[in-house]
C-alpha cells in the first residue's frame, strides 16, 4: 500500500461525512443530504484504502544486454 493512495481514501471519506455533517447541522431545513454522493465517496475512499499499488515485476524489467554474436 502507497501513503499517498491511503491518504487520499482518508480525505475522501473525511470529505464524505464532513459534508454530510455540515447538511444534518446547519439550522437550515430545506438543506437534504446527498445520500447518493455520500456513498460513492465514501466507497471511493475504502478502494482507495485496499487498493494494492503497482509494483514492477520481472517481466516488466529490461532484459539484460547480450553479447553480439561474431
Amino acid at each position: 500500500m502507497n501513503i499517498k493512495t491511503t491518504l487520499a481514501g482518508i480525505g475522501s471519506i473525511l470529505a464524505a461525512v464532513g459534508f454530510a455533517l455540515k447538511a444534518i447541522f446547519d439550522n437550515d431545513p430545506t438543506t437534504n443530504i446527498d445520500l447518493g454522493a455520500t456513498i460513492a465517496a465514501v466507497t471511493a475512499g475504502i478502494g482507495l484504502i485496499a487498493a494494492k499499488d503497482a509494483k514492477p515485476t520481472q517481466a516488466a524489467k529490461l532484459p539484460e544486454p547480450t553479447e553480439p554474436k561474431a
